[in-house]
């Protein structure tokens, strides 16, 4: 979602594909740099209920980000299809608490 919503305003600004990529891909390379960064900070103290605590708090800020911007975006943009938008959101969802439970099987 970072990517989209980085490389839509750039490219209804510019007009540019190339510019909104770019820029999606230059703000993508700071997420593994930062994991590092992070890494390395909390390596100390890095148990299992930290790693947890780490990704469900990113795991919220993705949740957050798709209902908060991504998905009032495409019922703007698609009003006919807002029910269709909504239900693969919702199935998407679905699909991703199914792959948990059954890795964790």
């Amino acid at each position: 979602p970072e990517g989209v919503c980085v490389a839509m305003p750039i490219f209804y600004a510019t007009g540019s594909k190339t510019k909104g990529f770019m820029w999606s891909v230059l703000s993508g390379i700071t997420e593994p740099i930062g994991g590092i960064v992070g890494y390395a900070i909390l390596q100390p103290v890095f148990t299992d209920f930290v790693f947890g605590v780490i990704f469900s708090m990113v795991g919220g800020m993705m949740v957050f980000i798709v209902l908060h911007e991504l998905l009032p975006t495409a019922h703007r943009y698609l009003p006919t299809q807002g029910a269709m938008v909504t239900a693969y959101v919702i199935v998407g969802m679905a699909v991703m608490a199914m792959s948990l439970v059954l890795f964790a099987l």
